[in-house]
């Protein structure tokens, strides 16, 4: 059986990382089984980054070759309808969800507005988690933020550009369908995975407000939230 190693859960959403819930809805919108397993330490993961799969003793990470892996080995069929310029497009959308995972990031880690109740939150759905567990935790991202670059934004420049990807999202999405029709594919669960980590997120930070004044971002997670619940 394929095992998904990953972050733990949090506000109800399998993985509070949106690219470990992304890998974590594609393999329920296809429907193979799996065993998901929660990491919070990432050291031991491949290239010390979550997610990453094991499949028949095969270890694999990042999100993107995880998702490739599987659609090759197993011939899925979830993106076998879409056209070139279609899968274009699924790239430019996955580049803009990594650049929305550091404002993501930023405002849970970073922001000292809603530190403290994502951290609480953190300790309160995860009682085995000490201080010394999420202070190394903040230390750790704080050093990426900085080496990346956002560190380095005051927060209104940070949210700028989170709220400047999701505006491109929300006019991406039909109001009553998937991005490319009437099906979820890959690109529906990478969207997915971190749309939910802001609409279902318990605390009121400017992307979270983005999220819930555009409808069709929130019809969209719904949707999948509820595919992902029961399976397809």
């Amino acid at each position: 059986m394929i095992v998904l190693y990953s972050y733990p859960t949090l506000f109800g959403v399998a993985d509070n990382n949106g690219y470990g819930l992304k890998v974590f809805a594609f393999l329920r919108l296809v429907g193979l089984p799996f065993r998901h397993e929660h990491v919070f330490d990432a050291s031991h993961a491949p290239r010390g980054q979550l997610p990453y799969i094991v499949d028949d003793g095969e270890t694999i990470g990042d999100s993107n070759t995880i998702i490739a892996h599987l659609i090759s080995k197993y011939r899925l069929m979830i993106d076998a309808a879409l056209d070139a310029r279609q899968r274009d497009l699924n790239l430019l959308v996955v580049r803009l969800l990594d650049d929305l995972y550091w404002v993501m990031s930023y405002s849970r880690w970073k922001d000292e507005r809603y530190w403290p109740a994502f951290s609480a939150a953190l300790m309160r759905e995860h009682p085995h988690l000490t201080d010394d567990d999420i202070v190394q935790a903040r230390e750790f991202n704080l050093k990426r933020y900085y080496f990346q670059g956002i560190g380095r934004y005051e927060p209104d420049a940070a949210y700028a550009r989170g709220l400047a990807d999701l505006h491109v999202l929300a006019d991406l999405i039909a109001p009553n369908d998937y991005v490319h029709g009437a099906k979820p594919t890959s690109v529906d669960a990478a969207i997915y995975g971190f749309v939910a980590n802001i609409h279902f997120y318990d605390i009121d930070t400017p992307l979270k407000e983005f999220v819930s004044g555009h409808p069709a971002l929130v019809r969209h997670c719904e949707a999948i939230h509820e595919a992902v619940k029961r399976g397809l």
